[in-house]
């Protein structure tokens, strides 16, 4: 049984870390969804993140808030608006759940969660030069 275990955990290790180095593109026969996804470039400026201080407080649509989720507050967007922050200085981007008014502090414009700021690499930072573009499922 024991040697079962030794072989058996590398290779769900191994198959959990292939699972998500799933790579979005925009080629249609290596991601179908793609065709289905349209994307509206709605700008950018500076994103900062939420800190984990704020877990579990309500946010402005009346959900929990999770800094292990991916969501962020806008000013504007409707909730449940889906936007993609990509991070202008390395390209990194992540896909975003609005569920969350602000951000409040003068010259920003969303406010990611922490898990959404590792993604994009400005956990470190805590602010980062983004663009925004909102998903369209129509």
């Amino acid at each position: 049984m024991r040697a079962f275990s030794a072989m058996l955990i590398p290779l769900l290790l191994t198959v959990s870390a292939a699972a998500q180095e799933v790579e979005v593109t925009d080629d249609p026969i290596a991601n179908p969804i793609a065709d289905i996804v349209d994307e509206t470039e709605i700008g950018g400026g500076v994103a900062s993140y939420y800190g984990n201080e704020l877990a579990g407080n309500r946010t402005a649509s009346g959900e929990r808030f999770d800094p292990g989720q991916l969501t962020a507050a806008h000013r504007s967007l409707p909730f449940g608006s889906m936007v993609r922050v990509t991070n202008t200085s390395n390209g990194d981007s992540v896909v975003v759940r609005i569920n969350d008014r602000g951000p409040f502090s003068r010259g920003r414009v969303i406010d990611v969660s922490h898990a959404a700021a590792r993604e994009i690499g400005m956990h470190r930072s805590g602010t980062a030069r983004v663009k925004l573009a909102l998903l369209n499922d129509d």
